[in-house]
């Protein structure tokens, strides 16, 4: 029998074309690892302005990525259907900022059912936020008298001591009061080093084993009945919670979101320090907030947090092709999303340089332009649940630092380098002369 070939319609071969794909701009240079190390959170700013784009590919330690900046890019890099963050970061910062087996290294069902359980610590308890931020407040109150003996102090440093001792009580974390300086300083040193391969990072990675075997060891005392938490406590909590299937958390992984819990609270201080240089380079707004005002207290601190170098970018990778604004992505791609352009976009924010703490802004889970920390929802997705525990504490910072307590911010070099991250005022804002400005109400 001969068998001809038919051939199909026009109509039907009509329907098989796909329109071209959208060509992806890409950096010149083979590999830019280097240059990122160099520029710091102005290489992806930089990259997007010479390249005349908002979407680039390049390569970083060899690894080829796509790196986006804009509120619909946000959008997307928040879309847990179509991207995970398993596999989105660098072995050092996964070690030092998450680890294995974290509520960030799981997808689906697993992370939202883990994930619910930090939202309802740090979102949905309302009690035990205002009383987080109530123990921030005696614990900085309880460090001032110090400050007024020595004469001068260093405010980056003291805010990690202050925020580890805060962050201690609120947990309950079982950690030995005599290696509190030294735990503090680690919780630090694992924000300061994550980005880069040195001695140092290993000596920090080193630190951070040693620690975690010490919170292990405490997690079999519970599970022993050796070692009873305070119920209710984010100890407790995590101690007693069972995954889906009914597990509890292995001694090791709960030793891990302890310290996902403790690290977090200790990382506010840098935006505390900005906050202080803010109100020293605008010294109007000292006075303005030394009197009891939410409206621009809130304005101020969310100011604070777009203007300020936080986090420079964050990734995550395609779990299946798909298309974007005419873009092809593969399954297995890396992306980068640029928070720190985004937040001075001069698309989004007049002016986005100038400091102005009257804008009004407000971070709420439908807004992708105002995201220092991060987009989406934080109970759905994998958007940080800490950032309203983060902007309370700065308030109450802020009302410290303004209103209860007056000081002298002696010549120091206070410029800040975008070329290193994490970055802040280079001699950490030393203050001189502190004095009680009122007699505080602990």
């Amino acid at each position: 029998m001969n068998l001809q070939t038919r051939e199909r319609p026009r109509e039907a071969q009509a329907l098989d074309l796909k329109p071209a794909a959208k060509p992806i701009p890409r950096s010149p240079t083979f590999d830019e690892t280097l240059s990122l190390l160099r520029e710091g959170y102005g290489f992806l700013p930089r990259r997007f302005t010479d390249l005349n784009t908002s979407i680039f590919r390049t390569r970083l330690m060899l690894r080829d990525v796509i790196c986006l900046t804009g509120p619909a890019a946000a959008k997307l890099v928040y879309d847990d259907a179509r991207l995970t963050r398993v596999g989105a970061m660098p072995q050092t910062v996964l070690r030092l900022l998450q680890d294995k087996g974290s509520v960030q290294q799981l997808d689906g069902p697993a992370h939202r059912h883990r994930k619910a359980m930090f939202v309802r610590m740090l979102m949905e308890d309302k009690g035990g936020l205002e009383r987080l931020v109530a123990i921030f407040r005696r614990c900085f109150l309880e460090r001032v008298p110090d400050w007024m003996r020595w004469g001068a102090v260093q405010l980056g440093s003291e805010m990690d001591i202050i925020l580890f001792r805060t962050a201690l009580a609120w947990t309950q974390a079982p950690l030995d009061a005599d290696e509190v300086e030294a735990d503090a300083a680690l919780m630090a040193e694992m924000v300061e080093n994550a980005g880069h391969v040195r001695p140092r990072t290993l000596s920090t990675l080193v630190r951070r084993s040693s620690l975690e075997r010490r919170l292990r060891a405490k997690f079999r005392d519970i599970r022993r009945g050796r070692l009873v938490p305070m119920p209710d406590s984010p100890l407790a909590m995590l101690a007693g919670y069972r995954d889906a299937h009914g597990e509890l958390l292995s001694p090791r992984v709960a030793a891990v979101e302890l310290i996902n819990l403790l690290r977090p609270i200790v990382a506010i201080g840098r935006y505390i320090v900005f906050a202080a240089l803010r109100l020293e380079r605008h010294p109007q707004w000292r006075e303005i907030l030394a009197e009891p005002d939410p409206e621009r207290l809130s304005g101020f601190v969310e100011e604070v947090r777009r203007i300020s170098p936080f986090f420079p970018f964050v990734g995550a990778v395609a779990r299946a092709p798909f298309t974007w604004n005419g873009h092809r992505i593969r399954r297995g791609q890396w992306l980068l999303l640029d928070l720190y352009g985004n937040c001075h976009d001069e698309a989004v924010f007049r002016e986005p340089d100038a400091f102005r703490p009257t804008r009004g802004l407000r971070h709420h889970e439908t807004d992708y332009s105002f995201i220092p920390q991060g987009a989406g929802s934080a109970s759905r997705g994998h958007r940080c649940p800490g950032e309203t525990a983060t902007v309370e504490i700065m308030k109450e910072a802020v009302r410290l630092l303004a209103g209860t307590i007056s000081y002298s911010v002696p010549e120091q070099d206070l410029s800040v380098s975008l070329l290193t991250v994490p970055t802040g005022p280079k001699e950490g804002f030393i203050m001189t002369d502190v004095a009680w400005r009122e007699m505080p109400a602990v």
